[in-house]
């Protein structure tokens, strides 16, 4: 019929996209080597993964990821603290280009494919578009985020959060952030090859709002839902809100056998009281959405037979409802004020050192991944993101949304984490079909 009037039956828009979902072909393959490639710039013996913010091997893998870019076609730039921009200009340059990425770095001991998937995965989108005859509109970018992870300075997303304009931002890493080993974040930068001539300025990182017509991210679920429902595709429609606490107590420390029970001031018992009430206060929301973690506990002296004089805790509260999480902060101070009068200990500190707010993927994105997976006959599902990610900064910028692939029991940060080539392949593909999708909006 459709040979026979000369007129299609679908609307252009979709019988174009229809056409291009039957073309996208992923070199599955090819990007399991690059990951495994990628795996081998780490400071962890195989399988582990270590790449920790302007160390050696986090130098060697940028390098990496910059050839891929080059060799894909792209045009490369790097900002004053390392946030890597792959671009491929669109026929209207004029207009906001669509934008997708994640980030390189990984936690001590932990897998290859966190966050990888999503630099990695985007490359190897572009090269399937090309590869495809695709002709995009907007431009499309992609952009490898420095230090997702806060394994260094103690700041989680700092290269998005600098793109989103963070100027509380900016002005502590001039000064006052400084790592185990006592380098600060402006030296560890230089000695990288960032930040030249730019401590006084980080400003000249910040992005404007609408920089992007779009922002997507490629990323494993993290969780185990996809993989439990046998589903193929997550797409995300909200990102938690992420908060992290410091807190110190300080007691009278003594020798363990000769200060007897009724007269201490056990600052470690005051810390373990409080990673009691953390647990407590979370559970009290009644919401399988509120999770709070002490994951770091520490005591001074530290040693067997010393009643520990100072104790520090870091603490890490989320949620997607950001008054029900602020709640549980309230609670958790209180409880810490508690403990202490009861203990006579001293809260030396009581310190929220980020407190951001969730972060809503924008209903077109969501709708182009959606139906990017239709389209690709692949099963999806609408869910939301526990875990932090660059895309909750991006929000502030352009219209955001993410795409979840399935990984093996849900396991991340740790060795055992792994997606296959199949499910990364779906997670290009769709990823590569909604940008094409925004790329001609």
């Amino acid at each position: 019929m459709e040979d026979f009037s000369g007129y299609p039956i679908h609307e252009p828009g979709q019988f174009v996209s229809i056409n291009l979902a039957s073309s996208l072909s992923v070199d599955a393959q090819g990007l399991q080597k690059q990951i495994d490639e990628l795996s081998s710039f780490s400071d962890a013996p195989s399988p582990s993964v270590t790449r920790v913010l302007y160390t050696d091997e986090d130098v060697k893998a940028r390098s990496y990821v910059k050839n891929l870019m080059k060799l894909a076609g792209l045009s490369v730039r790097e900002d004053g603290v390392g946030n890597i921009f792959g671009k491929w200009d669109g026929s209207e340059r004029n207009l906001p280009g669509v934008a997708t990425g994640s980030h390189i770095d990984a936690i001590p001991y932990s897998g290859k494919y966190d966050g990888v998937v999503g630099v990695l995965g985007a490359i190897e989108a572009i090269n399937v578009l090309k590869r495809s005859g695709f002709k995009p509109k907007r431009s499309l970018e992609i952009i490898m985020f420095t230090s997702e992870e806060p394994t260094r300075f103690g700041i989680s997303c700092l290269g998005s959060r600098l793109l989103a304009g963070s100027k509380e931002l900016a002005e502590a890493l001039k000064t006052t952030v400084f790592d185990g080993q006592n380098v600060s974040f402006i030296e560890a930068a230089k000695s990288a090859g960032y930040a030249e001539d730019k401590e006084k300025d980080l400003s000249s990182v910040f992005l404007k709002k609408g920089s992007y017509f779009a922002f997507i991210e490629l990323h494993i679920e993290q969780g185990p839902i996809l993989e439990e429902e046998g589903l193929d595709i997550g797409v995300v429609t909200a990102i938690a809100a992420p908060a992290s606490l410091k807190v110190e107590f300080e007691g009278n420390g003594g020798h363990a056998g000769a200060v007897l029970m009724p007269y201490r001031n056990d600052a470690g018992l005051a810390a373990a009281e409080l990673a009691l009430a953390v647990e407590k206060h979370v559970l009290e929301s009644e919401s399988i959405d509120t999770v709070g973690t002490v994951g770091i506990l520490e005591l001074h002296p530290g040693a067997i037979n010393s009643i520990p004089s100072k104790a520090r805790l870091e603490i890490d509260t989320r949620d997607i409802d950001e008054a029900r999480r602020n709640t549980v902060i309230k609670k958790i101070q209180e409880s810490a004020n508690t403990i202490a009068r009861k203990r006579k200990v001293k809260l030396s500190e009581f310190k929220i050192v980020n407190q951001d707010p969730p972060a809503l993927s924008d209903k077109l994105v969501i709708k182009k991944m959606a139906e990017a997976a239709t389209e690709l006959n692949l099963s999806h599902k609408m869910m939301i993101s526990r875990a932090y990610h660059d895309s909750l900064f991006m929000a502030r910028i352009s219209p955001m949304g993410m795409i979840f692939i399935p990984c093996y029991k849900g396991y991340s940060h740790k060795p055992e984490e792994y997606s296959s080539p199949e499910d990364m392949a779906n997670g290009v593909k769709v990823l590569s079909l909604a940008l094409a999708k925004l790329s001609l909006d």
